[in-house]
């Protein structure tokens, strides 16, 4: 049976106010549940638009976190199934974006429910467009690793591609992720540290890795950072031989990885085979 429900899924602003559209304003004000990332900016969000929370003053709110997406996702569902209007926000920002939601537009689709996006404020586009670096063709990766070994592989597996990168990264990591994009991808690469989007102390630090790796060394940027980092000249593909791929293998397999896992990330660095690359992979996950 088709839910006759609708789940919106809203953006909602990084830090100005202002940024909230007409849209995701009525949105807001016509839901009967809204799921939140936070609570607590939800209610302030909706007291900003003059709809209170609660019992006869506005939409009902209920928390989604990685911990309890899976239940709320079931709920949600539920509510769809019987025509409830819901909403889905994140704390700021697209939700969904290295944010939770995932489970929960899977359950309203799973349920025949209509999904309706409203698009607005997002910290990916808002420091890619003013990070001074190609647009035409990026990759987001959401956060690094924490541990410095894994960022590295990470960073050796996207060393050759052409596409600009983003990330998203904690202020205290902000210094050492710097450090370990230079020592591997090289310092001259140029790169943007973007932070507080939207927020009056906005600010986008453009330089090569080399410079931003010494300004952030010591003293760590303030608030939410974005980090923008321009893709390979060419786009020249590793170069690689069997013992270094499967050596490389073993490393990602170490890290709970699958060995498909493996194959698409080697192949997508060295430009050889993917059939290829897995066989030599396999060999290295039997041993």
């Amino acid at each position: 049976m088709k839910a006759s429900g609708t789940l919106t899924v809203v953006a909602t602003p990084l830090g100005d106010a202002q940024d909230l559209s007409p849209r995701a304003a009525a949105a807001l004000r016509a839901a009967d549940l809204i799921v939140a990332e936070d609570t607590r900016s939800a209610r302030r969000l909706l007291a900003q638009i003059g709809a209170g929370a609660g019992t006869g003053g506005g939409p009902s709110i209920v928390s989604c976190f990685d911990g309890n997406e899976a239940g709320r996702a079931r709920e949600v569902a539920a509510r769809l199934e019987t025509g409830g209007q819901v909403v889905l926000i994140s704390e700021a920002g697209t939700p969904l974006v290295s944010d939770p939601g995932y489970r929960i537009v899977a359950a309203a689709i799973g349920a025949g429910a209509r999904v309706v996006p409203v698009p607005g404020p997002s910290a990916v586009l808002a420091a890619l467009v003013g990070a001074g670096l190609p647009t035409d063709r990026f990759l987001f990766l959401g956060f690094p690793p924490r541990k410095s070994g894994a960022r590295r592989r990470l960073f050796e597996s996207l060393r050759a591609l052409p596409f600009t990168l983003v990330f998203y990264e904690s202020p205290l990591r902000a210094g050492a992720t710097l450090a370990d994009l230079a020592a591997v991808l090289g310092g001259d690469r140029r790169a943007c540290v973007a932070r507080e989007l939207t927020k009056p102390h906005e600010e986008f630090v453009r330089d090569r890795l080399e410079a931003l790796t010494a300004r952030y060394a010591e003293s760590r940027p303030l608030g939410e950072v974005t980090l923008v980092v321009a893709g390979a000249d060419g786009g020249g593909a590793v170069d690689l031989d069997d013992n270094e791929i499967r050596e490389r293998a073993a490393a990602i397999l170490a890290e709970g990885r699958s060995a498909s896992d493996a194959a698409r990330e080697l192949a997508t660095s060295t430009g050889r085979p993917r059939r290829e690359i897995y066989a030599l992979v396999a060999q290295k996950s039997r041993g």
